[in-house]
């Protein structure tokens, strides 16, 4: 599936990187899992209504990717977006009460599920329409490259998006102008529940890049290592003003496109391989053998399983926005 070259960079990066960062990564995982089991349950009791489209099983592409990232650079997501905005430094509770509707959300209780915004942390958002942040991201990297900044952009969007014109109109104006924005294609296989076979002539969907002039990889999407070292370097190649970088990332959600579809479209055997090879468990079997214990991981489990708990506390006891408020941040202010 990867390449062996990202291998090669992924064994690279257990190397270099501290002990004190691989948990970290680990602890950021096993929080964005735990984050939407726990979401999963507060929709089923009806505290979080709407759209609601879960992250599990993807979690090594978000952790992966912006941990070689910069804390000034920009993120740009879609509506599955909730593991990227935790990953990005974004507060469990402030996203709980979000997805909650309250005023203590991110986006104030008025985004939602699908519209997660924090532009402190320069996390620009979830956007529902598919493919609809590609353009975006095109934006701030021009507006970085006019201001002569040192930031560059990465843009999530799923596979779904590669058919979508805007997703060609971006890619061909990033690699005009040298934009510098690291494009991510989260592929899990499946365009809600369409196959990619069955909607895309091309199934190496990194290979879109070479029509553009784009360097273009293929990563396992389910092993943070690998997804962190090809974006060390596709950050290195856009921040140095080369321009754009392309990286699929092979990947499988765990659920289906979103909480009202039950995946029949998925046969029990495909999501049984896939659950075997579940990117967190993945990487604390590889912490281990490094010689961190697993009492030291167990210890992070109950951590953040707590750090959970207090974040639905929080949610469920923050106040709703006022009405009053109701025409506020319709308009930008002048």
């Amino acid at each position: 599936m990867a390449l062996e070259r990202e291998k090669h960079l992924a064994e690279r990066s257990l190397l270099t990187l501290t002990e004190t960062e691989l948990q970290d990564m680990y602890r950021m995982m096993v929080l964005i899992r735990r984050f939407e089991d726990k979401v999963a349950e507060m929709y089923m009791r009806g505290k979080i209504t709407g759209f609601c489209h879960l992250y599990a099983g993807e979690e090594a592409v978000a952790v992966g990717a912006i941990r070689a990232l910069y804390d000034k650079d920009y993120v740009v997501s879609t509506y599955r977006e909730h593991g990227h905005c935790l990953a990005k430094g974004a507060s469990p509770k402030r996203v709980m009460a979000e997805l909650f509707g309250k005023a203590t959300g991110v986006s104030r209780g008025r985004g939602g599920s699908m519209h997660l915004f924090d532009a402190e942390l320069r996390f620009m958002g979830g956007y529902a329409i598919v493919g609809g942040g590609l353009p975006l991201a095109a934006g701030l990297g021009l507006s970085i490259q006019y201001k002569e900044e040192p930031e560059i952009v990465c843009c999530f969007f799923g596979d779904g998006a590669i058919p979508q014109g805007a997703f060609h109109e971006t890619l061909n104006l990033a690699s005009l102008w040298k934009l510098p924005v690291v494009f991510i294609c989260e592929n899990n296989f499946y365009g809600m529940g369409t196959l990619t076979q069955r909607a895309i002539c091309q199934q190496e969907l990194y290979r879109f890049a070479q029509p553009y002039n784009i360097p273009g990889v293929r990563v396992d999407g389910m092993d943070v290592l690998e997804v962190y070292a090809a974006t060390v370097e596709a950050a290195a190649h856009a921040r140095e003003g080369h321009g754009p970088y392309l990286i699929e990332a092979v990947t499988y959600r765990f659920r289906g496109h979103s909480m009202s579809d039950p995946a029949e479209y998925r046969s029990k055997r495909e999501e049984r391989i896939w659950q075997e090879r579940d990117p967190i468990k993945r990487f604390r079997r590889r912490l281990i053998e490094r010689r961190i214990s697993a009492a030291t991981l167990d210890q992070i489990d109950r951590e953040v399983d707590a750090e959970i708990e207090e974040a639905v506390r929080f949610a469920d006891e923050s106040p709703d926005p006022d009405v009053s408020e109701v025409t506020k941040y319709v308009y930008v202010d002048a």
